[in-house]
């Protein structure tokens, strides 16, 4: 008997889900389409998918991409179905994989490999730069290596406040997020693992910008300290959710750090540049990372790969989903029992941009709901939630 509760759905009323079918999927075709100067046939493939939501019928994917025996095996149990009465996990997958096929980007042509939300990304990137140096800069001021890796942790998990297909959060110091809205925070804990030396870490990346840049000064930290030997970088094979990490990101994100007019940052860039020459560093994109696949599901080979790991840090809110099943499940859950067939033992860095949330004692949920009604989806509060 399955005693797992029901996912997420589209169809609930009044449901961050059923807003973001109706209203924001279409206003990220919109921006699609006003950033770049596509084909007629390409605006018409835009324009059609936007008319299908949120009422219209789920299309099937085009048979003669590369990925359309996956695709099509999961969308064949809703043919005929509207947009309403998906899963909410599997319409917001399925949904920026037809626009990645509307856009031409897997196809062959000159639209082949041009990333739909490049734009906004590089401006992020441009945006976030002047921060981390900042951030560098106050480094210099602390000497304990703990407070060091606290800093870049907790910073981590604040990159993760805002993506670019739904921004959320701005304003406010770091150190007032930090102390108002961690909800559950295990640095410490991770602290006293990673301290011990790790001969392998698996970083699972979420958004380009200032998040991919924090991420990279923090495996930076941990490979000159000495904490760890391997850092292995798992990044989006294409694009996915607006603002997803992918290789062409990741180069694209060095180079800037190279170019910054603080040293500090700088260092950062030469760090990464000489661990991943030495093989100190290694970038992954495995197409589980783009398909509406749980945890639970993990394909044997990155399942293989993953295992390695003495520690995996699980980046945004993505990821907690897939660990999660996106369920309703309640908020008193143990995250450690309903996550046992994970290969290696886990940290999730994540601000809630979503409803679901496991890990808090009795009446914390209740609390925050009388004093936040939105707080599972603004993206104030957060979790840095180890599991050995």
């Amino acid at each position: 008997m399955d005693d797992r509760p029901q996912p997420l759905m589209v169809s609930e009323p009044g449901s961050f889900a059923a807003y973001t079918v109706a209203h924001r999927m279409p206003r990220i075709v919109n921006d699609v389409l006003a950033r770049h100067d596509y084909p007629p046939e390409i605006v018409a493939s835009l324009t059609h998918l936007r008319a299908t939501l949120p009422d219209g019928r789920v299309p099937a994917p085009d048979p003669q991409l590369p990925d359309a025996a996956y695709w099509h095996g999961a969308w064949a149990p809703w043919e005929g179905a509207t947009w309403r009465a998906l899963p909410w996990f599997f319409a917001e997958t399925y949904f920026y994989r037809l626009l990645l096929e509307s856009v031409r980007y897997v196809a062959e042509g000159p639209w082949h490999g041009v990333d739909p939300f490049g734009p906004p990304k590089r401006a992020a990137l441009t945006e976030g730069l002047p921060e981390l140096a900042v951030f560098v800069e106050a480094l210099h001021a602390m000497t304990e290596r703990a407070e060091h890796f606290a800093r870049w942790f907790h910073r981590a998990l604040w990159g993760n406040r805002a993506d670019l297909s739904n921004v959320v959060v701005s304003g406010g110091t770091f150190d007032a997020a930090v102390r108002a809205g961690v909800l559950v925070d295990h640095t410490a804990e991770v602290w006293t693992l990673v301290s011990q030396g790790l001969e392998r870490v698996d970083v699972v990346a979420d958004n380009a910008g200032p998040e991919l840049l924090v991420d990279l000064g923090l495996i930076a930290f941990l490979l000159e300290e000495g904490l760890v030997r391997q850092v292995h970088l798992h990044l989006k094979p294409t694009p996915f959710f607006v603002s997803d990490a992918t290789v062409p990101d990741f180069r694209e994100t060095v180079a800037a750090l190279e170019r910054s007019s603080q040293a500090g940052v700088r260092r950062i860039a030469a760090r990464l540049r000489d661990a991943e020459a030495v093989g100190r560093l290694t970038l992954h994109d495995h197409a589980f990372w783009t398909r509406s696949l749980f945890f639970t599901e993990l394909p044997a080979d990155l399942r293989a790969e993953l295992a390695q790991a003495g520690l995996l840090i699980l980046k945004g809110d993505l990821n907690y989903r897939r660990l999660l099943e996106d369920r309703h499940w309640p908020p008193t859950t143990d995250l450690a029992a309903v996550t046992r067939s994970m290969p290696a033992p886990f940290v999730t860095l994540r601000t809630l941009k979503s409803d679901v949330i496991v890990g808090l004692p009795p009446g914390q949920a209740e609390a925050l709901t009388a004093e936040d009604p939105e707080w599972r989806l603004n993206g104030r509060r957060g979790v840095i939630h180890l599991v050995r």
